[in-house]
């Protein structure tokens, strides 16, 4: 039987995450009896207090929006993968109350493209330039041998995503949003806006596009993706990157190895169906 511990997911607002339901479903395929998940709205201001008051029956915590860059300065390590990105989705407490921050949500990419087949691209688009563009682009290092094009809708976005290029060694060409339509021919495009933003470029998929990576799950499909997959492209989901950045995250916090994908997104699109 093993010992009861705690996880859980923080962020404001946090009501819509699926992490507890993911997380859920595969302590109980592992057996851990006893280990809880939940959610916690808490905002900047709140997180130094919540983080201090932890526990030793604590394993770990999952960290949304605004935590991502509030939890490093709290944190006793950082990863080179959270680091390269200044951003932790992930903290593990160790047995001797350590807290240790890692970045899931960019190996949880490449992992979610390469079961899709997508091992490797000549070049590649990315729709958008917050945070999870520059994840985006930390994944696109390893897997994208020439430019990336970035379409952004203001000097500063463009300035940024100049910046995290240059950080992260990827050739990164900025484009004006209104010329979004052109991404759409890119053998791999990463669409990182939130809900209704590319719903304008569904009437503009051209005839078997290559792969479409929308990291939204809800609503799901997104227009752009129903479009994407009607006119014969691949498409990847917000959900596979929500499932493959939580097996990562499982297996750092309770230390077991395969984590069961299947039976976390399983989980996932049950929840997802009952909404």
């Amino acid at each position: 039987m093993s010992v009861p511990r705690r996880a859980a997911v923080l962020g404001s607002p946090v009501a819509h995450s699926l992490s507890p339901v993911l997380h859920r479903a595969a302590y109980a395929e592992l057996g851990l009896e006893g280990w809880s998940y939940e959610r916690f709205d808490v905002d900047e201001a709140a997180l130094p207090g919540f983080v201090e008051g932890l526990d030793r029956s604590w394993a770990g915590l999952s960290l949304t929006m605004p935590l991502k860059r509030a939890v490093m300065p709290l944190l006793d390590a950082v990863s080179d993968t959270a680091a390269s990105v200044e951003a932790v989705n992930t903290v593990v407490l160790t047995e001797d109350g350590r807290r240790l921050g890692d970045n899931t949500d960019i190996p949880g990419m490449v992992a979610a493209l390469r079961e899709r087949g997508v091992r490797k691209t000549d070049s590649a688009a990315v729709l958008g330039a917050g945070a999870t563009a520059s994840s985006a682009l930390a994944a696109l290092a390893g897997i994208c041998a020439g430019p990336v094009t970035a379409y952004v809708r203001s000097a500063a976005r463009a300035d940024e995503m100049r910046g995290w290029g240059e950080r992260l060694g990827v050739d990164v060409r900025i484009a004006d949003w209104d010329r979004a339509h052109e991404a759409l021919r890119a053998p791999l495009v990463i669409a990182t806006t939130p809900a209704g933003t590319t719903d304008a470029l569904a009437d503009a998929v051209p005839r078997d596009p290559g792969t479409l990576f929308d990291v939204l799950y809800e609503p799901w499909p997104t227009r752009l993706a129903a479009g994407w997959a009607t006119a014969g492209g691949a498409v990847v989901g917000g959900l596979d990157l929500l499932v493959h950045q939580a097996v990562l995250q499982v297996e750092q916090m309770t230390g077991c190895r395969d984590a069961p994908l299947a039976v976390m997104r399983a989980a996932g699109e049950a929840a997802l169906g009952g909404r």
